[in-house]
C-alpha cells in the first residue's frame, strides 16, 4: 500500500526562504564565538584590562536573552518579513557601530543594539519557515538551516583570531557587513509578510519584571570584583533581582496575558528541566568564553592558534549527535542526564591541569571529549524539558526555555570572569594561572548541583 511520505525534499520556490533565514542563523552563531579570540586584542586596543572584557560578551548575549519573548509578539504584530528586515538593519548597523566604536563604552552600546537585532533573527525567521513552508518539508528546510549555524561557531574562534592577527579587531564586526546587505537585498522577495489577526496585547509590565530580573542578575555578579563599582551596588542588583523575579512570579499566576504564565511550571518535567538548563550551562556555557582567555592570557598563545584550538570542541558536538538518541532510548533520560552531568563536570574541572606545556594533541582531545559531552548535555536537557508540554503550551514553553539558554550563558560568562578577577586579586597577576585553574575547578563543582536537580527526574521517563 502506497502512503504519503512523512517528509518530503525542499521545494524550489522555498529555498531563497532557507537562504535568507540561514543567513541570519549564521550571523548569529558567528557574532556569539568570533569575539572570544580577539577579547586580549580588542582589550589592548581600547586600554583595557583582558580580564575586565567579559562585559563585551555579556552585553550581547544578554540583550538576546531580554528581547527573545518580544520576537513572537513582533511578528504576529507587524509581519514576519517587517520583524526579520528589522533585525537585520539593526543587526548589520550595530555591527558597523561596533567596528567603529573607540572606547569601551561605545562598544557596549553597540553590543547592546546587535544582541537586540540578534534576538528576532533565528526565532523570527523559524517562525517565517513555520508558517510559509508545508510541514512535510519543514525538516528538510531546518536540516539546511541548521548547517549554517554550526558553520558560525565553527569557524568563528579561528576567523577572529586570525582577523586579530592580519587586520584589526574591529574586522569582526564590520565582516557582518556584505552579510547583512546581501539579507536586505533578499528579504522582501524572500519572505511573505504574515501577520496574525487577532494579536493579544503585549504583556508588557512582565517584560520590564523580566529584564530587570535579568540584568540584575548579570550585572550584579560580572561586578561584583569589578573596579568601578562597590561591592554593595552588587548585592543590591542581586537583591533586586531576585525581588522583580518573585514579582513576575506573582505576576505569571494572576495575569491572564503573562508572557509565560505559571501553569507551564505545573508540568514537573518541564521545571526540572528549566531548572537543570539554567545550572548546567553556567559552566558549560562560560567555556567558549574562557578557555581562549586562558590560553592567550595566562600561556601566551597567538590568537589564531587559540581559535584552531577551538576547533575540536565543535567537531567533538557534531561526534556525538548522533549517538545522543540511542543512549537516551537505551538508558533513559535520567541516568543519561545523572551520568553525563557529572561527567561534563569533572571534564571541566580537568581543565585545571592544562598548563602552558601541554602537548598539542592531548589539549585537542581534551576539547574534543568537552565537546561530545557537552553537546549531549544540551541536546539531552532541551529534550527532556518539552517532551511533555501540550501542544498548546509549546510555544510559550520553548520561548522560556531559549530566554533560560541565553541568560544561562550571560550569567556564566559574568561568573567566570568575577571568579577571574577575584583570584587573581587574591594571589596576584603573578598567579594568573592558579586563577584561571581555579576558577574551572569552581565551575566544574557547579554542575554538582545540576544532578542534584536532574535526580528529581522520573525514572521510568524515556525517549518516545
Amino acid at each position: 500500500m502506497n502512503q504519503t511520505p512523512t517528509h518530503q525534499a525542499l521545494a524550489p520556490e522555498y529555498r531563497l526562504l532557507v537562504l535568507l533565514v540561514s543567513i541570519g542563523f549564521f550571523m548569529q552563531g558567528l557574532d556569539t564565538t568570533i569575539v572570544n579570540t580577539a577579547l586580549p586584542a580588542m582589550a589592548a586596543s581600547l586600554n583595557e584590562d583582558p580580564l575586565q572584557m567579559h562585559s563585551v560578551v555579556v552585553a550581547y548575549v544578554l540583550a538576546v536573552a531580554a528581547c527573545i519573548p518580544l520576537s513572537g509578539w513582533l511578528a504576529d504584530r507587524f509581519g514576519v518579513r517587517n520583524t526579520y528586515f528589522s533585525a537585520i538593519i539593526i543587526f548589520t548597523l550595530a555591527s558597523l557601530g561596533c567596528g567603529f566604536s573607540e572606547s569601551l563604552n561605545e562598544l557596549l552600546f553597540y553590543r547592546v543594539l546587535q544582541g537586540i537585532g540578534g534576538a528576532l533573527l533565528l526565532p523570527v525567521g523559524r517562525l517565517a519557515m513555520l508558517k510559509v513552508i508545508p510541514r512535510t518539508q519543514f525538516l528538510s528546510a531546518m536540516s539546511l538551516m541548521s548547517l549554517a549555524g554550526l558553520i558560525g561557531p565553527l569557524i568563528g574562534p579561528t576567523l577572529g583570531g586570525w582577523l586579530v592577527e592580519v587586520s584589526t579587531w574591529h574586522w569582526i564586526f564590520l565582516i557582518n557587513l556584505p552579510m547583512g546587505l546581501l539579507g536586505v537585498l533578499i528579504s522582501f522577495k524572500a519572505m511573505p509578510n504574515v501577520t496574525e489577526q487577532n494579536v493579544p496585547r503585549f504583556d508588557f509590565w512582565g517584560f520590564i519584571l523580566l529584564v530587570i530580573t535579568m540584568a540584575g542578575l548579570s550585572l550584579g555578579i560580572e561586578n561584583f570584583a569589578g573596579p568601578h563599582l562597590t561591592l554593595w551596588w552588587s548585592i543590591g542588583l542581586i537583591v533586586l533581582s531576585l525581588a522583580t523575579a518573585l514579582w513576575y512570579a506573582y505576576h505569571a499566576h494572576t495575569h491572564q496575558n503573562a508572557l509565560f504564565r505559571s501553569k507551564l511550571f505545573r508540568n514537573r518535567i518541564y521545571a526540572v528541566g528549566i531548572l537543570g538548563n539554567f545550572f548546567a550551562r553556567l559552566g558549560g556555557n562560560a567555556m567558549p568564553f574562557l578557555m581562549p582567555l586562558m590560553l592567550q592570557v595566562a600561556f601566551g598563545f597567538e590568537p589564531f592558534v587559540t581559535g584552531l584550538l577551538m576547533i575540536p570542541t565543535v567537531l567533538g558536538s557534531l561526534a556525538s549527535k548522533p549517538i545522543i538518541r540511542h543512549l537516551i532510548q537505551r538508558f533513559g533520560y535520567r541516568h543519561v542526564l545523572l551520568v553525563n552531568t557529572l561527567l561534563v563536570g569533572a571534564c571541566i574541572a580537568s581543565f585545571a591541569l592544562n598548563t602552558a606545556d601541554t602537548p598539542t594533541w592531548l589539549r585537542a582531545l581534551h576539547f574534543f571529549v568537552f565537546g561530545m559531552l557537552n553537546s549531549l548535555q544540551f541536546v539531552s536537557m532541551n529534550t527532556l524539558t518539552l517532551k511533555d508540554l501540550p501542544q498548546q503550551d509549546a510555544s510559550s514553553g520553548n520561548s522560556f526555555l531559549s530566554m533560560i539558554m541565553m541568560v544561562s550563558m550571560s550569567i556564566g560568562v559574568a561568573l567566570a570572569g568575577t571568579l577571574v578577577n577575584v583570584f587573581t586579586a587574591y594571589w596576584g597577576t603573578d598567579h594568573i594561572v592558579m586563577a584561571f585553574h581555579n576558577t574551572l575547578i569552581v565551575l566544574g563543582c557547579i554542575n554538582l548541583i545540576t544532578a542534584a536537580i536532574f535526580w528529581h527526574i522520573p525514572k521510568d521517563t524515556v525517549d518516545e
